[in-house]
Formats: C-alpha cells, sequence, structure tokens
C-alpha cells in the first residue's frame, strides 16, 4: 500500500513502532490562529483531544497513513470511530468515522495534505465505510481542502464547523 508522491515523499500505513507519533501528529493538526502565540503542548492530554490519538490501534476503526520524506515522518492522516462516552468533536455516530489529518508546517501547501487524504478515502471505501466526519476551527484554511474534496458543512458552533463527506 505505498505511492510515490514525488521522488523523496511517501505515504504509506502506521507501522506499530510508529504510534508514539500520533501525539506529535495530533498537536500539529491543531489549528492554531495566532502561529506567533501557538497553544502549549499540554492541550493534546486534555480528554476532548486525547480521544483522537490515546491508546492507537487498539480499536477496529483505528487506520493511519504516514507521510515520509527521505524516511521521515511528515505527517498523518488516521481516521477512528467513537463508541465510548467521551466522542470527537466531529461525532456523528458510532459507524462514522471522524478524520484527522496532521503536515510538519514545512511541508504543507506542496499537495501532500491532500494526497493523503485522497488515500484515506480511498481506504475508507474500500473498507465500506458510508461516510466521514470532520471537526474544523472556522477560520482554518484547511476548509478549502474538504470542501474541493467534497465534504460539507452540516452543523457548527460558536468556533467549529462539523463537516461531512458521504463515501458511496
Amino acid at each position: 500500500m505505498m505511492k510515490q508522491i514525488n521522488y523523496s515523499t511517501l505515504i504509506r500505513g502506521i507501522r506499530p513502532s510508529e504510534f508514539p507519533l500520533m501525539e506529535d501528529f495530533m498537536y500539529e493538526a491543531i489549528y492554531h490562529p495566532d502561529p506567533a502565540n501557538p497553544y502549549p503542548k499540554a492541550v493534546i492530554y486534555y480528554p476532548q483531544v486525547r480521544v483522537y490519538w490515546d491508546n492507537w490501534g487498539e480499536e477496529k476503526d483505528d487506520h493511519c497513513l504516514i507521510a515520509l520524506a527521505d524516511d521521515k515522518p511528515i505527517g498523518a492522516v488516521w481516521i477512528r470511530t467513537f463508541q465510548r462516552e467521551l466522542k470527537g468533536c466531529g461525532y456523528i455516530d458510532e459507524q462514522t468515522p471522524e478524520i484527522a489529518i496532521a503536515l510538519f508546517e514545512e511541508y504543507r501547501n506542496q499537495g501532500i495534505g491532500t494526497e493523503m487524504m485522497k488515500r484515506m478515502i480511498t481506504l475508507m471505501q474500500d473498507k465500506g465505510y458510508r461516510q466521514v466526519s470532520l471537526s474544523i476551527t472556522k477560520g482554518n484554511p484547511a476548509i478549502r481542502l474538504y470542501e474541493r474534496l467534497g465534504f460539507n458543512v452540516i452543523d457548527e458552533n460558536e468556533e467549529d464547523y462539523i463537516m461531512l463527506m458521504r463515501l458511496a
């Protein structure tokens, strides 16, 4: 399940030895509206954030692809469904996975994130998922990527949009 993006970038499934990287990916997935004043890394340990990455690989619907540049992890896209009391911010139902994506800043705006998302969408379709959701902070420029891929805003609150993509 490998695909060459360019001469040095590769996307493949995450390996168990790489599961600890989920903490770094989660931090990178958080939109920082003021880059000069980023959130402290401790934010990933808040229960409503930790639910996205904690105990990675233990749930049947944990699927993650990572991007590597010259064999160095540079980003990830992952899905998880929520069956327990604590849910993700873009929760729809127990059958709908929520997607998250992270790419280290120096690799953004090069098409890598788009390709990672397309690969994950294909993986979800192959596994029979009917739809996928996400939560995105209002003002996050990544909303354009999600709209191009086919996500639509279905709900909102003061800070976030909840978006849904049908996979059928």
